[in-house]
Order: C-alpha cells, then structure tokens, then sequence
C-alpha cells in the first residue's frame, strides 16, 4: 500500500506543478515562436525594399532619390518607367501593410512598423509619388488605401520645415 500511496503522490505533484509548468513552457515557446515569425517577416519585407532601391538606382535618370523633383522633364518612356516602379513600390508597402501593421500592436510589432511609415512618409513626401497615388491605388486593399490617404493628409498638413515626429494612424 505504501508503493501505491508514493505513485499517487507523485501523479498529484506532476498534476500541481509539472502541468502548470509545461503550459508556461509551451506558452513561452509559443511567444518567442511568434517574435522570430515576426522578425523573419520583416527581414523578408526589408530585403525586398532593399531590392527596390537598387531597382530605383539602376533608375538614377528619373531622379526618384531626389527630396524635390524641381524642374526635371522627363519623356513618355522614363514616366512610364517612373510610374511602373511606384506600382512597384505601393505593391511593397501594401504587402508590409497586411503583413505587419495591426490595430492593438505589441512593443515589438510596433518598432517594425514604425520602419514602414517612416518609408512611407518619405515617399508620399513627395509630389510626384501623391500625384500618381490615386491610380495606383485602385484595386488595393481598402485598408491600406484609407491608411496612406491619411498618410499623405498628415504629411500635407504638416509645416515643411518641421522635423516632427511620425503621429501614429488609428485605423
């Protein structure tokens, strides 16, 4: 009988620490799971803007590193070219749209997408990248869309000289 009572025992310390223990484990896993997921999305994400700039470098003729696009003419090829790579280029954002930005973000979540606005707001910054902004977002999700809208209303509405920071969008 002692036998027996010492196996009980035993299953009730299992029961009251091993199973409580085993779910945090499993649940830690679980977390650090989902951080490495989030991680390899944005190295993904960032690798393919990576991949964008030398495709706008390979580019320098349609002056898209410029802050200002001035005075430079361009002809009906090099326009044509300029708008392809902006579909290129909202293509991209949309996907770190879908991909990374979440309504409630967590520390974490929010340091990566905070990579992604400030690309953003590079971007719309720009005249000729707003201008060509309505047809390119045609078809895209509807999210997305409202979402750089109200990107580039934050950033038009902004005094041109000021460095503030990024104002996070809700919704």
């Amino acid at each position: 009988m002692d036998r027996l009572q010492t196996w009980e025992f035993l299953s009730y310390v299992v029961t009251v620490v091993g199973l409580p223990f085993a779910i945090a484990v499993f649940l830690w896993e679980q977390r650090r799971q989902r951080q490495n997921d989030d991680e390899e999305i944005y190295q993904r994400l960032s690798d393919e803007y990576r991949e964008f700039l030398k495709l706008v470098l390979d580019n320098a003729d349609l002056h898209l590193l410029r802050r200002e696009a001035g005075t430079v003419t361009l002809t009906d090829d090099q326009k044509e070219r300029r708008h392809a790579i902006f579909g290129i280029l909202v293509s991209l954002f949309e996907r770190a749209y879908l991909l990374v930005y979440e309504e409630q973000m967590s520390r974490q979540v929010r340091r990566l997408w905070q990579s992604w606005e400030d690309y953003m707001r590079e971007w719309v910054a720009r005249a000729e990248f707003r201008e060509a902004l309505p047809e390119l977002l045609e078809g895209e999700d509807d999210e997305f869309s409202e979402y750089l809208r109200a990107l580039v209303r934050q950033v038009t509405s902004q005094p041109r000289a000021s460095a503030q920071p990024p104002v996070p969008l809700a919704g």
